[in-house]
């Protein structure tokens, strides 16, 4: 079948977001000489492979194969692997992820519930026999030992396949050894429960119970045969998991590490590197204190290294806390009205720049990504880029306007780059500045450029992109739809072209599609983030109108006829927008929605709202479902499509039932889309296809539109 015979929805789907064959996880070996990444081998296959770029040549070398390694079967999954990507949102399979020795000799990876380990000087890949299904094998800094998961406990194993034996077995079907709790995993950015020390003789091993946490059952009601699954769901105010951390060494002598955990509960971060003592982050419940502690591997005892506290709460982020290699602590605080880099108790940046995340510390300098700050000359929207900082000053990395990120080490950066102007991402190594070499993509082109404007909207400047019809020339008002995600960690107002993929598809079947990113969405000030503390329903609610009003002015936009779609956090914000604001709004697609807050995780909630215990009336009034304007009968009734997937563990499907009974309880019409099998992604190739298709109809039916 030809390309063009292909709808725009089926290749979306089909290339899960034209994502695939573009090149990812990259790691630069100390030396600079060689980058390993994962790559699969076209725009449409979800196998990926582990490659090794020769930075001297230019040359890529295939160093493990799926499809060779697995003799063409077909991958089996555990259900706890097949949790952990979930949680990572991981849609591809093959090599999906590995893990090196400080050298970037040797590689780990699991590929279908066994270990592999390849070579990566001579591109050989071969099994090491142990029990399985084994999840998250790292190797050793030194490359003789590799430890991985299997079955709650935390085994090693000789390099060469010798040896293999447990260092840590769970005392009951509740307890793990070295993987991350569900909370940690969803919210924290912390996907992994070990970290090996530098010297490769002992390990830093997470045990989690997760009895105190509340079970919740998952079915399938189209398989009713079948037996439903349980999670372990910390939902708000509930029990969290018991986390402890211990020291292990290879003998099988731990020592327990100790902190006020009763204080501190949440373990959000752990380093472990040359420039120091184990470094740990911990959170108090409410996150609105924390600790920096150093940890003394013999005793188990810990030191405070800096303490914060902040009255709304405090973010977490990538690459912090960690050690310089003089042994100062690096950490991005909320200072001044702007997120700084601080090394050491000093400051190296101001209100210029809004800090995202620490990618790479040397003895010269940080290297950063971050968003222009209020204070900036331009206010370049929608972009991200890439910085070095010292005590000297600041230097861009990242030159084009757009979205970029980087990995560096050994004087070699690599850096990944996605920009309006083509599609995908550009992958460049660089030294010094100076382009080495381009590491190949596979992605097929979409066939699609956005036709979008990145503009503000309104008294409080919100970020927005404003998409036209690829043929519209003319004046005409056009029906709106709004398409946002609305909500905290959630930047969808990007310089980025394949950000803006589905958006122009939908605005070329004849609307104007507006994404707003409105407070309490990334990339601004501390303020503007934390300004939805205790109200993330009206307040952001409020900004979607404030900025589809405001772009009205400029934009030929017709109030008559606008609806909203939105996934996750853009469904409960699609759901409240029908409900609160129907004199805007006259139809709504609500996705996956998260409805009734209580219902939803620790972590998350109790951040934004506090304790549903200590603030009933502050959940009621953020909560769908609790709103007043259900039952209000003088209300317009508008059209609202709720779709959930039945196997969603994250956003569960009660979200949606709930609604709907709602709705039904106060003779409110709406339509109610269930996807069996589904989670809270969308990776099967004919549901997602179809979700877009359906979606239009709706749209199209609701609002009167031929």
């Amino acid at each position: 079948m030809t390309t063009e015979a292909v709808s725009f929805p089926r290749r979306h789907a089909r290339t899960q977001r034209f994502t695939l064959g573009a090149p990812r996880a990259f790691t630069v070996a100390p030396d600079g000489s060689r980058v390993a990444f994962l790559r699969s081998g076209s725009g449409t296959d979800r196998a990926n492979s582990l490659w090794v770029l020769d930075v001297p040549t230019g040359e890529e070398r295939l160093a493990a194969d799926p499809r060779t390694l697995l003799g063409g079967a077909d991958e089996h999954l555990s259900p706890q692997e097949r949790a952990r990507r979930e949680r990572s949102r991981e849609g591809g399979a093959g090599i999906v992820g590995y893990a090196t020795d400080a050298a970037l000799e040797l590689a780990s990876f699991a590929l279908s519930g066994r270990l592999f380990t390849a070579e990566l000087r001579v591109g050989t890949a071969r099994e090491l026999p142990v029990p399985g299904p084994v999840i998250d094998p790292r190797p050793s800094p030194d490359g003789r030992h590799v430890a991985y998961v299997a079955e709650g406990a935390l085994r090693v194993v000789g390099a060469e396949g010798e040896g293999d034996r447990a260092l840590a077995e769970p005392e009951s079907e509740q307890v793990t050894y070295g993987l991350a709790e569900f909370i940690a995993a969803e919210e924290m950015g912390r996907s992994r429960g070990f970290w090996w020390s530098p010297r490769s003789d002992r390990l830093l091993v997470a045990r989690v119970d997760d009895t105190p946490v509340r079970r919740w059952w998952i079915a399938d009601p189209a398989h009713p045969e079948r037996e439903p699954h349980h999670v372990a769901y910390p939902a708000a105010g509930t029990e969290n998991a018991d986390v402890r951390l211990f020291v292990h060494d290879l003998g099988g002598e731990r020592t327990e590490v100790s902190w006020d955990r009763a204080r501190y509960p949440y373990l959000a971060h752990v380093h472990w590197s040359e420039a120091g003592a184990p470094l740990l982050l911990v959170q108090a419940r409410d996150q609105r204190s924390q600790l920096f502690l150093a940890v003394d591997p013999g005793s188990g005892a810990t030191r405070m290294v800096h303490a914060d506290e902040d009255p709304t709460w405090l973010e977490l982020f990538g690459g912090v806390p960690c050690w310089s290699p003089s042994g100062q602590l690096v950490r991005i605080a909320d200072e001044g009205g702007a997120r700084v880099l601080a090394v050491g108790e000093r400051p190296l940046t101001g209100p210029q720049l809004h800090i995202r995340a620490v990618l790479d510390v040397t003895a010269d300098d940080v290297l950063v990504s971050a968003s222009a700050g209020e204070e900036a000359e331009s206010p370049e929207i929608g972009e991200v880029h890439v910085y070095r900082v010292n005590e000297l000053g600041v230097e861009r990395v990242s030159q084009e306007p757009g979205v970029h990120t980087a990995v560096r080490a050994g004087g070699v950066t690599v850096l990944v780059s996605a920009t309006l102007d083509s599609p995908g991402a550009r992958v460049q190594v660089l030294r010094d500045g100076k382009h080495l070499a381009t590491v190949t993509s596979y992605a097929e082109d979409p066939g699609l450029s956005p036709r979008v404007t990145l503009t503000v909207g309104g008294a409080r400047r919100i970020p927005c992109a404003v998409l036209m019809p690829q043929d519209y020339h003319g004046d005409t008002p056009l029906p709106v739809l709004l398409d946002p995600y609305g909500g905290p960690h959630g930047q969808r107002v990007v310089a980025a072209h394949n950000a803006h993929l589905t958006s122009q598809w939908f605005a070329d079947q004849g609307f104007a599609v507006v994404v707003a990113d409105g407070r309490g969405t990334p990339g601004h000030s501390p303020a503007w983030e934390k300004s939805v503390k205790d109200d993330i329903a009206a307040i952001v609610l409020q900004d979607q109108v404030d900025a589809l009003q405001a772009l009205a002015a400029d934009f030929p936009l017709d109030l008559t006829k606008v609806a909203i779609r939105g996934w996750s956090f853009g469904g409960y914000l699609a759901a409240l927008a029908a409900l609160r604001r129907p004199d805007v709004f006259h139809a709504a697609v609500v996705g996956a929605p998260v409805t009734d807050l209580r219902l939803y995780d620790t972590h998350y909630q109790e951040r934004y709202l506090g304790h549903p215990a200590e603030q009933p009336e502050v959940y009621r009034r953020n909560s769908v479902i609790d709103d007043t304007g259900l039952v209000d009968a003088a209300e317009p009734h508008r059209p609202m499509m709720i779709i959930h997937g039945l196997a969603d563990d994250n956003v569960v499907v009660a979200h949606s039932l709930r609604l709907s009974s709602a709705l039904l309880a106060a003779g409110r019409p709406h339509e109610v889309l269930p996807l069996s099998g589904v989670t809270h992604m969308t990776p099967q190739e004919q549901v997602a296809e179809n979700l877009l298709l359906l979606q239009l109809d709706f749209l199209k039916r609701s609002l009167g539109l031929a």
